[in-house]
């Protein structure tokens, strides 16, 4: 079902904020999923749209508020090196999408209400 269609379902976007300035959200999410499959940052940010500056800024921010490597740079390699996410980085990842599944489900019944809400016609008063 596209987003785009009339009939889609609102959807539930989960943004943990761990502190003031620090917040882990679908972004910084998705940029740690594609330097995973990407093994760089570089291809990551690509991937996204984004420069390489703004990928490593991002992950530096992630290191910095986790206050714990969730990305680690590779040197040498035929290719030059890359990027890999830790144990933490993976683990990371893992934890906020079943928090995101969990949200999502607990939200279900609530975002078919609103759908169904918005959908209907306004009776003239």
């Amino acid at each position: 079902m596209s987003k785009s269609s009339a009939k889609s379902l609102p959807s539930l976007s989960v943004r943990i904020d761990l502190g003031a300035d620090a917040r882990i959200g679908p972004g910084k999410i998705q940029l740690l999923e594609n330097i995973h499959t990407c093994g760089s940052i570089s291809a990551a940010g690509r991937a996204m749209e984004m420069s390489y500056k703004r990928a490593w800024d991002l992950v530096d921010e992630i290191n910095r508020i986790c206050r714990q490597a969730a990305v680690e740079r590779q040197t040498g390699g035929k290719n030059g090196g890359g990027a890999v996410l830790t144990s933490f980085g993976i683990s990371l990842v893992k934890r906020y999408r079943k928090i995101e599944r969990n949200a999502a489900s607990a939200a279900r019944k609530e975002l078919q209400a609103l759908r169904s809400d918005i959908g209907r016609k306004k009776r003239a008063g």
